[in-house]
């Protein structure tokens, strides 16, 4: 199913990207465990929730998510790509020309809005190298502020580029991509009551190497078993040595990234952004004749779900919601099944990055007979 172009044109573009679209460079929160009494697997967030109150629990749940997720995030090397990888890159090229392709066409405004839940730089890197290779001429906006220290500053979206005349006869505006990360980044560093911004590998790996991890190769191969569920932890009496629990939490604490428990974060700083970039989130949506797109995301996050159905309540916002599959599309039928302005898009078979760019989300589709 394709989105109407009318529907999309000449509006205030605004986009949610979840995990889904980084799969195959990097993982999502799902797991093969199920949750007991149901034939529904887990992902982290519920896996977490379920046993909050189990310290050694948490403890090997939360190594995971280390070693797991946030760690290809942090140790991503653009130079060395897979194949599959450099299909997923070459996707978030596709989706970024796209979006300069509608706002190229815009006559005011030319700016688009992308929130992403995700850790990584893959739209940095895309957008960089987009740029250095001289075919688009584009400002992709982090909220980074500075030179040789580069600050995340929420204002910093707000401010626009323009080319004009040597005698001020003309000025276009240069199309602007805002890109916001409620949930962190990996690029994210602590600079008192700061955030710096910096995607230096080397900085990142280091980082991500020092906290040190819990993670059993026998509580791993669990949470991959599709055959368990959680109702057998118990039997398997997993354990972590206190001492050691409490180093993995020390430096964990200091990563910029959202908890998948409660969706919050372990430092002010990075919490106060959070929250600011959800501000934005609904300042946008509120604005006349807005449009969002949502793709990869689940809607696991409570604080987006409930700001996403307050802002329903413009009757000038359209809503695109794509679901991977029909258990999907089911699951999200309960959330917004009484608004009228949000459509859930499906396509034949699983709607991955590649059928969203083609099928869905296409600037200029080929001709129908």
């Amino acid at each position: 199913m394709l989105i109407n172009r009318s529907d999309i044109y000449d509006k205030n573009l605004n986009f949610l990207i979840g995990s889904g679209a980084s799969v195959g460079v990097l993982p999502t929160l799902a797991l093969q465990l199920k949750q007991s009494g149901t034939t529904a697997p887990h992902t982290l967030e519920t896996l977490a929730t379920k046993f909050e109150a189990d310290d050694s629990l948490m403890c090997l749940i939360f190594s995971y998510y280390v070693e797991k997720v946030i760690a290809p995030a942090a140790n991503f090397d653009i130079s060395k790509l897979t194949d599959e990888q450099r299909a997923v890159l070459d996707n978030y090229v596709v989706f970024l020309e796209t979006i300069l392709t509608l706002l190229n066409k815009q006559r005011n405004g030319r700016r688009a809005n992308i929130f992403t839940t995700n850790y990584d730089g893959l739209i940095a890197h895309c957008a960089e190298r987009m740029i250095q290779h001289g075919q688009h001429d584009f400002i992709l906006n982090d909220g980074g502020s500075g030179f040789v220290k580069r600050m995340l500053q929420t204002r910093s979206f707000n401010r626009f580029v323009k080319d004009q005349g040597s005698f001020d006869r003309h000025e276009v505006s240069v199309p602007q991509i805002n890109l916001i990360q409620p949930h962190g980044s990996a690029y994210w560093y602590k600079d008192g009551e700061n955030i710096e911004i910096s995607y230096d590998l080397t900085r990142s790996t280091k980082r991500i190497s020092e906290v040190p991890t819990c993670l059993k190769a026998k509580f791993e191969e669990f949470l991959g078993d599709k055959d368990k569920s959680d109702s057998d932890i118990a039997a398997e009496n997993f354990s972590v040595d206190s001492a050691a629990c409490a180093k993995f939490w020390q430096k964990y604490e200091e990563l910029p990234i959202v908890n998948p428990t409660k969706w919050k974060f372990n430092e002010t700083v990075f919490e106060e952004h959070y929250y600011q970039s959800l501000r934005a989130l609904s300042y946008e949506l509120e604005k006349p004749n807005s449009v969002f797109i949502v793709f990869g995301f689940s809607f696991a996050d409570e604080h987006i779900l409930s700001l996403v159905k307050r802002s329903l309540s413009n009757p000038t916002l359209k809503v695109f919601v794509c679901c991977f599959n029909d258990r999907q599309k089911a699951d999200l039928e309960g959330k917004f099944n009484i608004f009228d302005n949000v459509e859930l898009v499906r396509v034949d078979g699983d709607l991955d990055f590649d059928k969203f760019n083609g099928e869905v989300f296409n600037a200029n589709p080929e001709p129908t007979a």
